[in-house]
């Protein structure tokens, strides 16, 4: 009897090894399932919805975005870590993903752990957006006037946690001012409102700030990043303004549940690969402003190791809490 149960455990483990490789070899034959825990027009949303249409093509299967906003991305996020790790349910989500650990002490999972990096798909600056009306030209001029009323004036986020949060905070840090966070539901409402005046400035992602800049409807008082923008080639950094360490990177990356098999996330991290060097998504994410930001699963596994380090510091010194 002994025997007889070894042996079936010794066939049942090797059926477990077999089926690894064979369901990543197989996948995917059913649609895919991205969720994007930001709302529909965000920076996040825009880079998922191409790179998920590349690889739709390139597979011959549906790859269906969802967009699950709230609680700064933690919601879409735990959602998918606790999905089966199969390939069909994936998380495309921003830089934010490294600060919520330290904003959200009662996350459902846990970042490093829960969710092992396929790829990054993209960075992107974020610009410092006010209305018009404001008469500001750039990023002094927005500090001149916080300085003149202390706690007077907002910023607009996407989010507490969220990347256009965290630039904001390194911004304010950096300055020295005083100013009050309206969080939004995310980027679409935040750049709305700052267009129409009703908060002060934003820090818009450039790919949904740029038409809106292109057309006059907000003024660019500064790039929230650490380098120029190939599309705003003229538009200083806030660092370059003398905002010294205010740069923020901002990136769009791509994850798997824990458990999904390493030849899954290889093939995986191939086809995002194959998407990001097609002509359709190089010219979209340029248009936009993005560059496609290919990485290795470790390499981005490293870089989110990292930001959780930096990103609990700044939210100590910042003392961010959830509104």
């Amino acid at each position: 009897m002994t025997r007889l149960v070894t042996a079936a455990i010794s066939l049942a483990a090797a059926a477990l090894l077999a089926a690894a490789p064979a369901s990543a070899q197989n996948w995917p034959d059913k649609p895919v399932h991205v969720i994007v825990p930001f709302t529909a027009g965000s920076a996040t949303d825009v880079v998922a919805r191409a790179v998920a249409q590349a690889m739709s093509k390139n597979l011959g299967q549906v790859f269906v975005v969802e967009n699950k906003p709230g609680a700064g991305g933690s919601i879409g996020a735990g959602q998918v870590a606790k999905s089966a790790p199969d390939g069909y349910s994936l998380l495309v989500n921003s830089s934010a993903h490294t600060v919520n650990p330290s904003i959200y002490p009662s996350l459902a999972y846990d970042t490093a752990r829960d969710l092992p990096a396929v790829s990054m798909l993209a960075q992107q600056p974020n610009i410092m957006v006010a209305a018009p009306s404001r008469g500001w030209k750039t990023s002094n001029d927005f500090v001149k006037a916080a300085k003149e009323q202390p706690g007077k004036l907002n910023y607009a986020s996407a989010g507490t946690g969220s990347g256009t949060h965290m630039n904001a905070e390194k911004f304010k840090l950096s300055a020295g001012i005083d100013a009050v966070h309206v969080p939004y539901r995310g980027t679409p409402e935040a750049l709305t409102d700052a267009m129409n005046g009703r908060v002060d400035i934003f820090f818009a992602p450039v790919i949904a700030a740029l038409p809106m800049i292109r057309d006059n409807r907000v003024m660019a008082l500064g790039n929230g990043g650490t380098k120029r923008a190939s599309v705003l080639p003229d538009l200083a950094t806030t660092e370059e303004q003398g905002f010294k360490n205010s740069g923020y990177n901002f990136w769009v990356g791509m994850f798997a549940p824990a458990g999904t098999p390493p030849a899954l996330i290889a093939k995986l991290n191939a086809e995002v690969k194959k998407a990001l060097d097609s002509p359709e998504v190089k010219e979209r994410l340029g248009q936009l402003g993005a560059d496609a930001a290919p990485t290795t699963p470790a390499e981005f596994d490293r870089i989110v190791a990292l930001e959780l380090k930096d990103n609990a510091e700044l939210v100590n010194k910042a003392s961010i809490k959830v509104q």
